[in-house]
């Protein structure tokens, strides 16, 4: 497992969120049994940023908590039994699957933390969590596919000891 984390922002978070970064992407892949060793770019930027991409990629012109780019297409989400036909879903250089990318902007991390009376460790988890589901080909457009998301979510959250205090 490869995880790559970049910190671009200013803004500093007052604890060890590499760890966390890379337990809950762990737990994902444990979770969802990822049969690969895969590869996860995790950028750490600000409110600014991220909005430049929004507005760009999703043409939503406002900053958003988190942002994640799929580099898989599931034929439907967490199967990865259609993988192996797949010869650009693999570093070809260490044969790794390329998940995807997660962008996750510190402003957000402090205000929804606060406003949702949880630890800024907590929502960071949270939006990893969250992100990975994503990577995996979840989504939450209609309203059971966001219950299984927000199901996944927690249980995800729980089998690490990343809960609400």
């Amino acid at each position: 497992m490869t995880i790559h984390i970049e910190y671009e922002a200013e803004e500093k978070l007052g604890f060890d969120y590499e760890a966390i970064i890379t337990n809950v992407i762990n737990e994902a892949m444990d979770y969802e049994e990822c049969p690969y060793e895969s590869e996860v770019e995790v950028v750490i930027t600000d409110n600014e940023r991220i909005h430049e991409v929004n507005k760009e990629f999703r043409e939503i012109d406002r900053p958003t908590d988190v942002l994640s780019f799929p580099m898989v297409e599931y034929e439907a989400p967490g199967d990865f039994s259609v993988l192996e036909e797949c010869d650009d879903c693999f570093n070809p250089e260490t044969g790794e699957l390329l998940l995807g990318d997660i962008m996750i902007s510190v402003d957000k991390v402090k205000e929804q933390a606060a406003s949702y009376g949880h630890s800024e460790e907590r929502e960071l988890g949270f939006l990893v969590a969250h992100s990975m589901l994503h990577l995996f080909g979840y989504d939450h457009m209609e309203d059971d596919e966001r219950e299984v998301m927000e199901k996944k979510q927690e249980e995800i959250l729980q089998n690490i000891a990343i809960v609400r205090e």
